[in-house]
């Protein structure tokens, strides 16, 4: 089993800047099984979407929605995800949410509960 945590959110200004963090914790074996992490982002009547994800090699990838503005990293030492929000706009307001992909999981299979990045005009 892993619980994510995701931290970071907040009420800025367009143009701002934030990085939200993503901790995994859990047993040793369920951490080492994750091969694949990403943060996702639903606004309200919209569907949920994949903003940016990167895998145990380092590979990333973004939509083209924040491609140039947002940064995926991790630190595998403290088991964190990071993803660093530059020049946000108001259509980037959403709960953003962390996921991993673990074991033979063909899919993300936990999920954090979210937080909220409200970007003002």
């Amino acid at each position: 089993q892993v619980t994510l945590v995701e931290s970071g959110g907040g009420l800025v200004q367009a143009g701002d800047s934030l990085r939200l963090s993503c901790a995994a914790s859990g047993r040793a074996s369920s951490i080492s099984s994750i091969n694949r992490m990403g943060w996702f982002r639903q606004a309200p009547g919209k569907q949920r979407e994949l903003v940016a994800a990167i895998n145990n090699g380092g590979s990333t990838n973004y939509a083209d929605s924040v491609k140039g503005r947002f940064t995926i990293s991790r630190d595998n030492a403290k088991n964190t995800v990071y993803l660093q929000m530059n020049s946000l706009r108001p259509e980037d307001t959403a709960v953003y949410s962390c996921a991993a992909r673990a074991g033979t999981s063909w899919d993300y299979n936990y999920w954090g509960q979210g937080t909220q990045v409200t970007v003002s005009s």
